[in-house]
């Protein structure tokens, strides 16, 4: 006998196949993360229990990355939103602006395609916030020049949608 029989098989990862019941799921759970899973089983015509394992398998499969709570920026004292394009040069210029995520006014970080190097997503106090996060993003160095677009109206603001196609 040719054949090894003392290897240990590796277990084969199978990648979560989502139906329609998980993306109604999905699609509740955006909609509001603290639905009792009791709630979520009635709109989708399951148990508790069948509810509770499709999410768990969804977590555990990195599907649901995590429970959060959206917040109204204009009630927490940030209602100034603009997006902030980036350019830089130097290859540490990127990993400086990674440090960015311990600021508060700093909601997104984007490395991007295009005219621009990176986008942030920022939410301030006012304008002169704003300014002052352009001079803390300045003195990471290397910045070329930065263009800001305040919004002046936010007609949709959500994340990826599981619905249906």
């Amino acid at each position: 006998m040719d054949k090894d029989t003392n290897s240990i098989q590796q277990k084969r990862s199978s990648e979560l196949v989502i139906d329609d019941t998980d993306r109604k799921l999905l699609t509740a759970l955006t909609e509001d993360s603290s639905q009792s899973y009791s709630e979520l089983g009635a709109k989708v015509h399951l148990s508790a229990p069948a509810v509770h394992e499709r999410v768990k398998k969804m977590k555990a499969a990195g599907v649901i990355t995590k429970n959060t709570i959206s917040l109204d920026g204009t009630k927490i004292g940030r209602p100034f939103l603009a997006f902030i394009h980036v350019n830089y040069t130097g290859a540490r210029a990127r990993e400086n602006f990674a440090g960015l995520h311990e600021d508060a006014d700093v909601e997104e970080i984007h490395s991007v395609a295009g005219d621009s190097c990176l986008l942030v997503k920022a939410r301030c106090q006012d304008a002169n916030g704003l300014d002052e996060l352009l001079v803390r993003m300045r003195g990471f160095g290397d910045v070329t020049n930065t263009r800001s677009h305040v919004v002046l109206t936010t007609l949709l603001e959500r994340g990826p949608q599981a619905g249906l196609d």
